[in-house]
């Protein structure tokens, strides 16, 4: 229903919506931004038109959509303040590959109390009379105790709270989400989802009849495999509804149905008898440093002696970075936090397995997120329907984000094959 023009609410927005555009200017942060930046590899262009030309003449273009991305940035300065106006649009470039590179490349100068004063009361002068704007739907800020079972269920469901078919269009038909494996001859990225599935199988040493878990079994890609090729039974066990629901019918509609058990489950809930063999892909990064010991020794516990466990997972390669950047946590993966392999390793030992062969993946994950990438761009349209447009902001910065964190020796990826004595 319209808003009749004399109406108590008109009267008082009209001249509110006057008043902010009388005192939002982008003159003031302009002339701050080109003394605080006099070397500028890439060009800002604001709402009403005006620009911050590069002084190199080139660089990506950082479009500024309204003052409420200043507004973001000024209720919470640095990195989420800037996420939160990307994801929800209020900020935007022309070229997301072109804006890492810049962030790999480019070092600003460091800025004094006084400069960063100034640029401050110049985003409060952009931004105008305003309240401070709330956070993007996206975002989600975990509660309670971290990596508790009750949390660690919210953040995983936050991350995989979209349609399934959204995850298909770049993951591809057997929805295997976790590294593929190229450098071993595949040209494809389903032959080398292939490969990585038949080589946890392998290093497992499946035998016919034999009892797997499959600890993070995402949608049953690799319960389906070692059941259909190992002819064993596998248990998988994922924290998502969905994923499970799904999982269980595409084991049904393969025939698997009587060998293939898909659970919601937490991996410290498992009451089950011990296995011949456990599988964990890409489960170990979400476990966290204070619970790493107790998961060593669930996974211990389940396998039976003289079996063994394949335990696949991204780790942290330098001590001196942090676990992970505030727009990862709120929007990506939250409470995700990459342990060095030491300290992963540290944990198995202590809870009685005997490491047999370590294998690291680096460059194939590095050569798996670029597909995937890529298969999400050629989907735009269908990815927006099924996502809309923050999540897909979200995932199209996540994907090319995370090949460089492999690329740059941030992280890496390993196969650590151990046995219980």
């Amino acid at each position: 229903m319209r808003t009749p023009p004399y109406s108590p609410r008109a009267l008082i927005s009209r001249p509110l919506r006057y008043l902010r555009r009388l005192l939002s200017t982008t003159a003031p942060i302009r002339s701050e931004l080109q003394s605080a930046l006099p070397d500028r590899p890439f060009t800002v262009e604001f709402w009403d038109g005006s620009e911050l030309p590069s002084t190199n003449g080139g660089g990506p273009r950082f479009k500024v959509r309204s003052p409420t991305a200043f507004a973001h940035a000024l209720r919470a300065p640095g990195q989420l303040g800037l996420g939160r106006a990307y994801v929800s649009g209020e900020i935007d470039v022309d070229d997301v590959d072109a804006v890492l590179d810049l962030l790999d490349s480019w070092q600003p100068p460091p800025l004094d109390r006084g400069a960063r004063a100034r640029l401050a009361v110049a985003a409060a002068r952009a931004s105008g009379l305003r309240l401070p704007p709330s956070p993007p739907r996206a975002e989600l800020r975990p509660r309670g105790k971290r990596h508790s079972r009750e949390r660690d269920a919210r953040a995983v469901r936050h991350h995989y709270d979209l349609p399934p078919e959204f995850f298909e269009l770049f993951l591809g038909p057997s929805m295997t989400y976790s590294c593929a494996i190229f450098s071993r001859g595949a040209t494809t990225l389903e032959e080398a989802q292939e490969t990585k599935l038949e080589l946890v199988c392998t290093k497992l040493d499946l035998k016919p009849g034999q009892r797997v878990l499959d600890i993070g079994c995402g949608w049953g890609s690799f319960a389906r495999h070692a059941a259909e090729h190992h002819d064993v039974k596998v248990v998988g066990i994922t924290l998502s509804p969905p994923q499970a629901e799904l999982g269980q019918r595409r084991a049904n509609a393969a025939g698997l149905g009587d060998q293939v058990d898909i659970r919601v489950a937490d991996y410290r809930e498992l009451a089950d008898e011990p296995f011949d063999a456990v599988a964990s892909i890409g489960m170990v990064e979400h476990v966290g440093a204070n619970q790493i010991d107790v998961y060593a020794r669930q996974v211990a516990r389940l396998v039976k002696p003289g079996g063994r466990i394949l335990n696949h997972g991204i780790a942290r390669l330098r001590h001196t970075d942090a676990e992970a950047g505030a727009f990862s946590e709120r929007y990506v993966f939250p409470d995700a936090a990459p342990l060095h392999l030491s300290r992963i390793q540290l944990a198995l030992e202590g809870a009685g397995l005997e490491t047999e062969h370590v294998e690291g993946f680096r460059n194939d994950y590095a050569t798996t997120l670029e597909h995937w990438a890529r298969n999400l761009d050629a989907n735009l349209d269908t990815a927006l329907r099924l996502a809309g447009p923050e999540r897909l902001r979200v995932w199209r910065l996540y994907l090319r984000a995370a090949r460089r964190g492999f690329l740059s020796g941030f992280t890496s990826i390993y196969q650590v094959r151990g046995r219980r004595p």
